[in-house]
């Protein structure tokens, strides 16, 4: 049980640090008037879950230690979703509607679709 912790803790610090950079980046380069950052972390972390699942129930099969790494590890600390519930209260709040909605169905309609896009490319293309 302590080694299942241990990998779900080193996924997720390098997760964290995987978003912070990436988020960061994103900042630096096109501001803050839009979450530019969480969105791209959102997608990217979908995408990747959905290759990971692709991969490991296609391809070959993933242990229990290495899914809670890749996984609950690493994409849970990479994605942001509370941070992405916040920002859109804060959007809302700062007088924003349009960009909270655009935002929401951005996340989620992109989300999904790159989950889909990721295990499907994960499976060699195939349906």
């Amino acid at each position: 049980m302590i080694k299942s912790y241990l990998m779900v803790a080193a996924g997720s610090a390098l997760g964290g640090v995987a978003r912070v950079a990436l988020s960061s980046a994103l900042i630096r380069r096109w501001g803050t008037s839009f979450p530019w950052g969480t969105l791209a972390v959102n997608l990217a972390g979908c995408f990747l879950i959905g290759v990971l699942v692709g991969v490991g129930d296609q391809r070959w099969r993933m242990g229990s230690e290495l899914r809670l790494l890749l996984m609950a590890g690493f994409c849970g600390g990479f994605t942001t979703f509370s941070t992405f519930a916040l920002e859109v209260s804060t959007l809302f709040k700062s007088g924003s509607p349009g960009y909270a909605l655009i935002y929401m169905m951005a996340s989620g309609a992109l989300g999904v679709g790159l989950f889909g896009l990721g295990a499907w490319a994960a499976r060699g293309g195939v349906p």
